[in-house]
């Protein structure tokens, strides 16, 4: 695992979009296509917005999702309309999005129907995590409701799960097809994030999910 600092929060987003392009450059080179998975929250908007624009083969892109929150795509809450409206757009509006949400089911219900639909793009050519200060990523949330499953060696590709504090109910990647990612990134900005980072790596994975599926990767970090 590589831990690059960075001068400040501007400079680690314009790292972090450099060298995911690239990484999505090389694995073009290579393979008729690349998976690109991504996570919502706060912090990975200004990094799709610097992605956008830059020149690759969007169109042999297929990005798909780290989680989603089980709401609708219109939704302010879905991980989906910010992927869509921050990276989905100028060049990059040419890649393949991988939907996870289906209507008129649950998250239950729709995870083998999302598995079966992202199996041909396993593994996972690049992977963008976040991290929250509990330790989770993706919506592998600690002691949350069907995270056990998730967190298993054996767990199917994609799983559902409930965290009790979060106001809807979630579909998640596993841990075994998020650590199986060719490249991984994790970006966190802030002290807090930091030391819950490096206290991640003194738990188990059931305790910190981050230390399960981030090993071989590089953590950007800014203040």
């Amino acid at each position: 695992m590589t831990f690059n600092e960075n001068a400040d929060r501007d400079m680690a987003i314009m790292n972090v979009a450099h060298a995911i392009t690239s990484d999505l450059r090389k694995c073009l080179l290579q393979h008729e296509f690349a998976s690109f998975a991504v996570p919502g929250g706060t912090t990975p908007g200004p990094i799709f917005d610097a992605m956008s624009s830059v020149e690759i083969d969007w169109d042999r892109v297929h990005v798909m999702l780290t989680d989603e929150r089980w709401v609708p795509e219109d939704h302010a809450r879905s991980n989906a309309g910010l992927v869509k409206a921050r990276l989905l757009t100028g060049n990059a509006a040419a890649a393949k999005f991988i939907s996870f949400y289906r209507e008129g089911m649950s998250a239950d219900e729709a995870a083998p129907d999302v598995a079966a639909a992202l199996s041909g793009e396993m593994p996972i050519s690049v992977l963008l995590l976040g991290m929250g200060t509990d330790m989770h990523t993706a919506s592998l949330f600690p002691g949350a409701p069907g995270v056990e499953r998730a967190m298993s060696r054996d767990a199917p590709l994609v799983c559902a799960v409930a965290p009790e504090d979060q106001p809807e109910g979630r579909i998640t990647l596993s841990a075994p097809a998020l650590d199986g990612a060719m490249d991984k990134h994790l970006v966190i900005f802030g002290d807090e994030k930091r030391a819950a980072f490096e206290k991640a790596q003194t738990l188990p994975p059931s305790e910190a999910p981050i230390a399960a599926v981030i090993s071989g990767g590089t953590v950007h970090w800014a203040a």
